[in-house]
């Protein structure tokens, strides 16, 4: 399909000019370099979540005898070892919640886009995605949350705040990883 225009604020991105990489270019780009968690999931329902998970893996990237050994990986990590064969019809709204979030881990991508990623959470479970950001985060990754949960901008080291679609409040809180700062 064709992408969205690019707007002149985001036209080079990690060094690349968005603005002169042809559609499957930039679809490319965004498959490789972000990963998303939406709120809503988007499992496809007669997948089970093992192959849920594996849907973004290409075969260039990822050798499809180790497909399904990098999807079970990933659901470890997430708290769901030993769930691949379930379909999403046998899952929790935070279980559900999690295999989408592996599913955006699949090509390591350097920036990690998540709509409230803990909202469908109970609180411990919600803590154990936090902290599977937070180590994504000291290992150089971007993630950029989006929620209405204020407890969990005590695991953030940026605050923007928003309102009508306009910045209200831009806050750097830390601690930020040694390799962030400039000296």
């Amino acid at each position: 399909g064709s992408a969205a225009p690019i707007s002149p604020r985001f036209r080079r991105i990690g060094g690349a000019d968005l603005s002169a990489l042809p559609a499957d270019g930039l679809a490319d780009f965004r498959r490789e370099t972000i990963g998303f968690v939406f709120q809503a999931y988007h499992l496809l329902p007669y997948l089970t979540a093992r192959e849920n998970v594996m849907v973004p893996m290409s075969p260039e990237r990822v050798p499809p005898r180790e497909k399904a050994s990098l999807a079970d990986a990933l659901l470890a990590a997430v708290g769901l070892a030993g769930k691949g064969g379930r379909l999403p019809s046998q899952l929790s709204g935070g279980e559900s919640q999690r295999v989408a979030i592996a599913r955006a881990l699949v090509h390591d991508p350097p920036v990690l886009l998540a709509d409230e990623p803990t909202g469908n959470l109970d609180s411990a479970t919600g803590e154990q995605i936090l902290d599977l950001f937070s180590e994504w985060h000291g290992r150089g990754k971007t993630v950029l949350m989006v929620s209405h949960n204020k407890a969990n901008l005590a695991r953030a080291t940026r605050s923007i705040r928003l309102r009508d679609g306009r910045v209200e409040e831009d806050r750097l809180l830390g601690p930020f990883p040694e390799e962030s700062v400039a000296v």
